[in-house]
């Protein structure tokens, strides 16, 4: 297996793709040149370093410059993978979906509904999300449960090195359209990463990543390595967590979920949208209807608070779900006897 950064995953994966398909083309704003370069096959490959080496390799034909116009970048994605291509549009910052809102939730996520299943739309809309990088209100949000809540799309929100490259591997392949979301604090981390050009994650199966008996933990990105480090602090206590990464929030594996609460009788969900309409509420409310008789105690969900994210270092660093704020939770949920 390599080794390789969160962010390597991403541009390999694309890669490899284009090579063995060759209607897989990307578009998107500054994907050639971006920090002041000059573009072509020199330029860094935009400002997270996610297309590096694709125009030289692949050229302008299939490594498209867009304007900045996130309303155009999915028109044209939209036409493109009704023309038989298999487009990888990159949004720049997910924040800036709304822009966007027409051609993702009115056409290209019910294309194949409409149409009387006689047609299809193989787009993968990339996405970076997420808070920690002193951002501020604009350019640090999560979004996921906004787009989860659209029916004809699927929604991916990777962890790790090896699950960017199974899961944007079968989003590449699949024939409706996915939302792949990547946390632009993960961009760094690195991980073994398996070296089969055909290493695929299907859609639906979460990842169990800590074992235990006593509470159940669901989270995803950014905030699973603060659920795992709670895990572990735990365990040297006696009190064992089982840490759930959902790899994808539509579809939801809703099996692993209520078979790990029918175990433990105990559930937080760590989340960093909002407290109101979030995953975890939703999950929450999953978890009642389906697996009441099991719960000890009430369904926890640790989130930001219903505010903008704030610029400021120490304000956004109070704003996230923390490793104390979760620790906090599973003691909570313990006490109840």
């Amino acid at each position: 297996m390599a080794k390789m950064m969160y962010r390597d995953a991403v541009v390999s994966t694309i890669a490899e793709e284009m090579e063995r398909d060759e209607n897989v083309v990307c578009l998107g704003e500054d994907i050639v040149g971006g920090m002041g370069t000059p573009g072509g096959p020199e330029a860094i490959g935009g400002i997270w370093s996610t297309s590096t080496g694709l125009f030289g390799k692949f050229g302008a034909d299939r490594v498209i410059d867009t304007p900045i116009s996130e309303s155009a970048i999915m028109g044209a994605a939209a036409g493109l993978a009704l023309s038989g291509k298999r487009p990888i549009a990159e949004l720049m910052f997910a924040d800036f979906i709304g822009v966007s809102l027409d051609q993702i939730w009115n056409q290209i996520a019910k294309f194949r509904y409409m149409f009387g299943g006689k047609t299809k739309c193989p787009a993968v809309i990339r996405m970076a999300y997420g808070a920690g990088y002193n951002a501020a209100a604009q350019h640090s949000q999560a979004v996921h449960q906004i787009l989860t809540g659209m029916p004809g799309l699927k929604v991916v929100m990777p962890t790790t090195p090896a699950d960017v490259k199974g899961l944007l591997r079968t989003a590449i392949r699949d024939d409706d359209p996915v939302i792949f979301l990547e946390h632009k604090a993960l961009y760094g981390v690195s991980g073994e990463v398996p070296d089969d050009p055909d290493y695929m994650i299907p859609f639906g199966h979460a990842r169990l990543s800590r074992a235990g008996q006593d509470v159940t933990i669901v989270s995803t990105g950014l905030l699973l390595g603060f659920c795992e480090a709670v895990a572990d602090k735990l365990a040297a206590e006696g009190i064992g967590c089982d840490v759930i990464d959902l790899r994808t929030t539509s579809p939801l594996d809703e099996e692993t979920i209520l078979d790990s609460v029918e175990v433990t009788g105990r559930l937080i969900v760590v989340d960093e949208a909002p407290p109101r309409c979030s995953l975890g509420a939703d999950i929450c409310a999953l978890v009642a209807e389906k697996a009441f008789a099991s719960l000890k105690a009430p369904p926890l969900s640790v989130n930001p608070p219903h505010t903008p994210i704030p610029f400021a270092r120490e304000l956004e660093s109070a704003y996230l779900p923390s490793v104390d704020k979760i620790e906090a939770a599973v003691r909570k949920v313990l006490g109840y006897r």
